[in-house]
């Protein structure tokens, strides 16, 4: 889900700045760490760029294909000279039924 050179980076940069004398515990931060980040950014629920641009794509094609069904709708209302509705907040109290 997240590109691990990135997490890598940051436990390799943590890890140097720990004094020489704790150094021999270094892997063992490094994995511990990596483990927390990892956790922490899957409880933000995010998601990665590929599902991202996934669900850009369905939602162009979803507004193209709403557009083309609204324009023939129109044209169908044109062909049987149906005016367009009101809703009932723009009709007059005659109009609703009130």
């Amino acid at each position: 889900m997240f590109e691990k050179p990135a997490f890598d980076d940051f436990a390799s940069k943590l890890g140097k700045a720990i004094p020489e004398s704790v150094r021999a515990a270094q892997e063992d931060v490094g994995k511990t760490v990596r483990a927390g980040m990892q956790g922490a950014m899957q409880r933000l629920d995010l998601v990665s760029r590929e599902e991202f641009e996934v669900q850009t794509a369905v939602l162009a094609r979803t507004r193209e294909k709403l557009e083309q069904m609204e324009m023939r709708v129109r044209m169908l209302e044109e062909q049987l000279g149906i005016a367009k509705s009101t809703s009932s907040a723009d009709a007059s109290p005659n109009e609703s039924g009130n």
